[in-house]
């Protein structure tokens, strides 16, 4: 074989070393298997033959000294050191290493164009336990990889047609060096060939005579780095597949900001279950049914997703967690998945938001003929379950324990435009926080009742309904009022009077005690209609015996009634 590009000193140098490196090499193969069949009778001679071809190699290295390395040239850490290069070490940390590779199970492809050296270093990789195959040329290995896997190659540089950086580079165009390893193998050891073949994409070098201890580290070495590698990729794919989660997980239901919290922390969201303190806030329309009951469904689907996606934009702005909707109803965690030391303040400083945002959204729905909407809301801080609820085949992230059920139990109470606090809430919002009545609520399932404050504001910012203005009537409008418990309405009756109005509520005064946030159904009895039948809950006491209510729910005939009842009456004053 005579190829211009080759240096005749490297071609007579490889010429010489290689039949003396297959009489080293086959010497050494016998001994091991003389060695294995405890058959000694021969090992004197065959180490005297391989120290023979050992003198031989010395003296044509002497002869034919390596094409020296250009100036400045750096020597090759492989031809300086016959020691294996150091395994691949993975980072400090808890997970355990990587199994060995059972050597049966990997496959070594071997290509060289002299049938002796194919011969020895298969046969010798393969008493070692490996799948050692052999290819004789460049074109017959590319084809073998395309078809077949395999797990490392040891490939000879100097071969007739394609040579071995040829098939180097056709490798590398197909396969990563993370993905296939290729070990050069040849009697070409000078720096720059060295270099070249690394540059070239070569995972490794040695050099003949092999040094077949050296050659099985060197391949035991690849294959550790291949399986580092492969775990690296796993691990990365695992953390990909857990950053999709999330995101899927959480990406509709929380802010960006939090998202990207939980990806930057390494444990992400702790699913599974654990105790947690976090804020609660529940929101729920106010006779959202009666409102609808002459909408059509696409009507109603459109109120109702007009109202939840915006209330859910507040939620969000305010880095709070939606565990859920039901019906009209919200379920949002301050809290969870991840906490915050203002999270009771930031609950209250959304259900401040979105009864404002309410506002502009009836100005919208009231522009496209829909339904005016009141919603109540309650704010409670207490100790939760917080993780994966469900089953295998369903799970949801979420929240429960008796703090969500006391969450319940308060926002059940509340009315339209009001904000219910608990106390364990307001301790823990801080200063700035500013309520009106403080109540206690007898709800079912408790042994005591519930200390609850009807919130009026949050720094500057008010209710819109805080200042809601209630007006004297110029003669009080006598009614029939019944309470009610539950779905239950006692029989019997009390005698009230409304004494003052407002949009939204009104003021009775009655000789019954009425409790606050009790329920109350109103038969009204005005002078110059038909009576008129209303239901309000009682927020707190005024003067004497009277009692401010707010009204829950009004058909809009009746609500555009009283509106017209308290201009009057504003006009009539002023």
């Amino acid at each position: 074989m005579s190829d211009p590009k080759v240096d005749p000193r490297a071609r007579l140098r490889h010429d010489l070393r290689t039949p003396l490196s297959q009489i080293i090499g086959y010497a050494e193969l016998l001994r091991d298997e003389a060695r294995d069949n405890d058959d000694t009778g021969y090992l004197a001679d065959l180490e005297k033959i391989r120290s023979a071809a050992r003198r031989a190699l010395e003296v044509a290295d002497e002869a034919v000294p390596p094409t020296p390395s250009p100036p400045g040239g750096t020597a090759s850490p492989f031809l300086e050191s016959p020691a294996p290069a150091a395994p691949f070490v993975a980072a400090p940390g808890p997970r355990p290493p990587s199994p060995p590779l059972e050597a049966s199970a990997v496959r070594l492809l071997v290509v060289d164009d002299n049938e002796l050296n194919r011969d020895m270093l298969t046969r010798r990789l393969g008493a070692r336990g490996f799948q050692a195959e052999a290819a004789a040329d460049g074109e017959g290995a590319l084809r073998r990889l395309d078809e077949e896997r395999f797990d490392v190659v040891l490939l000879d540089v100097m071969m007739p047609g394609l040579s071995g950086l040829d098939v180097l580079r056709g490798v590398r165009v197909r396969w990563p060096e993370s993905d296939l390893p290729v070990i050069m193998v040849t009697a070409r050891d000078a720096t720059e060939d060295v270099v070249e073949a690394l540059q070239a994409g070569a995972n490794d070098y040695v050099t003949k005579p092999l040094d077949f201890p050296v050659v099985l580290a060197r391949v035991e070495t690849q294959l550790a780095l291949k399986r580092q590698k492969e775990e690296i990729r796993r691990l990365a794919d695992d953390l990909e597949l857990r950053n999709a989660f999330i995101r899927r997980l959480f990406g509709r239901y929380v802010s960006e900001e939090v998202v990207t919290g939980l990806l930057e922390s390494p444990e992400g969201p702790r699913l599974g279950g654990e105790n947690r303190r976090v804020t609660l806030l529940m929101s729920d329309l106010r006779g959202f049914t009666p409102l609808t009951e002459g909408l059509s469904p696409e009507q109603v689907l459109r109120l109702l997703n007009s109202y939840l996606a915006t209330m859910a934009d507040v939620i969000l702005a305010h880095q709070g967690t939606i565990d859920e909707f039901v019906g009209d109803g919200i379920l949002a965690i301050f809290g969870a998945p991840l906490a915050r030391p203002d999270d009771a303040r930031r609950a209250v400083s959304c259900a401040v938001a979105m009864q404002a945002a309410i506002v502009g959204l009836n100005e919208r729905n009231a522009s496209l003929g829909l339904p005016h909407l009141e919603m109540g809301v309650a704010v409670h801080t207490g100790e939760v379950i917080v993780g994966n609820i469900g089953s295998e085949r369903r799970t949801k992230y979420g929240v429960v324990g008796s703090a969500v059920n006391r969450a319940g139990r308060i926002e059940s109470f509340t009315v339209g435009g009001q904000v219910l606090i608990s106390d364990a809430t307001r301790e823990e919002a801080g200063e700035g926080v500013r309520v009106g009545a403080r109540l206690a609520i007898d709800a079912k399932g408790t042994r005591e009742p519930i200390v609850v404050f009807d919130l009026r504001g949050l720094d500057d910012e008010s209710l819109p309904d805080a200042a809601d203005e209630v007006v004297p009537l110029p003669e009080p409008m006598t009614a029939l009022g019944h309470v009610v418990e539950g779905k239950r309405v006692e029989a019997e009756a009390f005698e009230a009077a409304l004494t003052e109005l407002s949009a939204h509520g009104a003021t009775v005064a009655s000789p019954r005690r009425l409790r606050p946030l009790s329920n109350l159904k109103l038969e009204l009895r005005p002078a110059d209609r038909e009576p008129v039948e209303i239901y309000a809950k009682v927020l707190s006491p005024t003067a004497g015996d009277a009692v401010s209510v707010r009204f829950t729910s009004l058909p809009a005939e009746i609500d555009r009634w009283l509106r017209g009842l308290v201009a009057e009456a504003r006009r009539r004053g002023g």
